[in-house]
C-alpha cells in the first residue's frame, strides 16, 4: 500500500468512526516511539513477584504459577475466537484448538521447572505459609473448563442425575466436580479454601457458566454441519485437546505433587486439605470434555492406560458418523 492509499484508508477509517482523521494524524507528531519494555509492561510485570517467606525457592513457585495464569489467559482468548464466531469453518476451529493444545503441552512439559527446580525441604516449609491457598483457586482454569464443555460433563458423577438444562446455574455450581476438593457433602460444610474461593469468584463464575452455556467448544462443535463434524482433522484436534487437558496435564501435575507430598517430609495433605490422590487423578475425576468422540474402551480406560498419548484417527469411525 503506497502513501496515498494509506492516507485514504486512514481517512476512511476515522470518518467511519465519526471522528476527524486530521486530529489523529496530528497526534502522531507528539507520540513517543514504542519500546519493548513499554509494549510488554516489563517493569510492572517484574514487580509482581512478592515472597512471603525467607526461602529462596518460593520465588520459583510464585513465578511458575504466574506464568501458568498468563497461559490460561491465552487459552481463554483462543477459545473465545471459536465461541464468539458464527459460521466457523472446521479449519479455523482446528487452528484455535491446536493453539490451545500447544499451550497445554507447554504447561505439561513445564512441570519439570518445579519438580527439578525446587528443593523438597524448602517447598515443604514454605507451603505451610501458603495454607489455605491452592492452585485449585485459579478462576481462569475453572473458566477454561466451563468454556470447553457442557456443564453436565463437569458435574460430580454422584449428582449428574439431579442436573438438567432447567437446573439453576447456582445449583449446578454447588455440584461441580471440583467442589469435592473443599466440601464435605455429608455435613454440607465447606473448607476455608472453598469459602475464600467462592467469596471472590462465585458470582463471576456463575455468570460465565450462563454466558458459555450455548457457546462452549463442545456445544459449538455439535452445532456445526454434519460434514464439519466428520472432518478428521477437527475431530483429532478435539480428541487431542481433551486428552492433553484431562489426562496428560493432570498427570504431570499429579506426579509433581507426589514428588513433594509423598516425600515423607512434612504433611502429605494438600494445602487446601483435599484428598489430592483421588481429587487429581483422572481415573477418579473422569473429567471428559467431549465424551462422544471416544470409544467405549477409551472411556473405560480413561486415565488408567496410555497416559502419554492417544490414538490419532485416520478416518471417522462409524460410531461417530451415526451420531
Amino acid at each position: 500500500m503506497n502513501r496515498e492509499e494509506l492516507l485514504a484508508a486512514i481517512d476512511e477509517k476515522y470518518k467511519g468512526m465519526g471522528q476527524n482523521p486530521d486530529v489523529h494524524l496530528s497526534g502522531l507528531l507528539y507520540a513517543e516511539s514504542m519500546t519493548y519494555w513499554d509494549f510488554a509492561n516489563v517493569d510492572a510485570l517484574l514487580s509482581l513477584q512478592i515472597k512471603r517467606t525467607t526461602l529462596p525457592d518460593e520465588m520459583v513457585f510464585i513465578m511458575y504459577h504466574q506464568i501458568n495464569e498468563l497461559l490460561f489467559k491465552m487459552i481463554l482468548w483462543e477459545i473465545a475466537q471459536v465461541s464468539e464466531q458464527d459460521d466457523i469453518t472446521p479449519e479455523k476451529f482446528s487452528m484455535h484448538l491446536a493453539r490451545v493444545s500447544r499451550y497445554f503441552d507447554m504447561l505439561s512439559n513445564s512441570f519439570d521447572i518445579m519438580s527439578e527446580g525446587m528443593e523438597v525441604e524448602q517447598y515443604m516449609k514454605f507451603r505451610d505459609t501458603l495454607t489455605p491457598a491452592s492452585g485449585f483457586q485459579s478462576a481462569q482454569y475453572r473458566k477454561i473448563e466451563i468454556a470447553s464443555t457442557e456443564l453436565i460433563n463437569l458435574i460430580d458423577y454422584r449428582f449428574r442425575k439431579t442436573i438438567d438444562r432447567d437446573t439453576p446455574y447456582s445449583h449446578a455450581f454447588e455440584h461441580m466436580y471440583w467442589q469435592a476438593a473443599g466440601k464435605d457433602y455429608s455435613k454440607g460444610e465447606k473448607s476455608k479454601l472453598m469459602q475464600n474461593f467462592e467469596k471472590k469468584y462465585r458470582v463471576e463464575l456463575i455468570s460465565f457458566m450462563e454466558e458459555y452455556n450455548l457457546i462452549n467448544l463442545w456445544t459449538k462443535f455439535k452445532q456445526l454441519p454434519q460434514e464439519y463434524q466428520h472432518n478428521v482433522e477437527l475431530v483429532n484436534e478435539m480428541r487431542h485437546y481433551d486428552h492433553t487437558v484431562n489426562i496428560s496435564w493432570v498427570m504431570h501435575h499429579y506426579n509433581t505433587a507426589a514428588k513433594y507430598l509423598d516425600s515423607g517430609q512434612g504433611s502429605s495433605k494438600a494445602t487446601g486439605g483435599s484428598d489430592w490422590h483421588k481429587y487429581m487423578h483422572p481415573r477418579y475425576q473422569r473429567r471428559i470434555f467431549f465424551p462422544e468422540l471416544w470409544s467405549e474402551e477409551e472411556l473405560e480406560n480413561w486415565g488408567v492406560t496410555n497416559l502419554e498419548g492417544h490414538q490419532v484417527l485416520t478416518e471417522i469411525p462409524q460410531r461417530l458418523t451415526n451420531k
